[in-house]
């Protein structure tokens, strides 16, 4: 494994948990809306990484694609889990139909 890509890993780990830890909570589930497009990429180089190492044979890539796969469906999970909230927040602010002046 190159030395460089798990620098680059550990470090966006740690950053993620420290960024995350300092936002407001009032901005979490607009944070958490935003961030959907980032878990479609995700879906997308799972998907990619998946595929490669389905074409390969040998030990490794049967893992890499197993963790292929356990990241699509992380990832696809945080996409709607992620939909869901949003329009659960929304929902909270559009105006009740059947209420009298109230």
């Amino acid at each position: 494994m190159d030395p460089l890509l798990l620098f680059v890993f550990v470090l966006a780990a740690f950053l993620g948990v420290e960024l995350v830890a300092k936002v407001p909570s009032q901005l979490h589930t607009p944070l958490m809306s935003g961030t959907n497009a980032i878990s479609g990429i995700t879906v997308v180089g799972a998907v990619a990484v998946a595929a490669e190492a389905a074409t390969t044979h040998g030990r490794l890539p049967r893992l890499a694609a197993a963790l292929g796969f356990a990241a699509i469906v992380l990832a696809a999970v945080n996409v709607v889990g992620g939909y869901l909230v949003t329009d659960r927040m929304l929902g909270m602010f559009k105006t009740k139909t059947g209420r009298e002046g109230k």
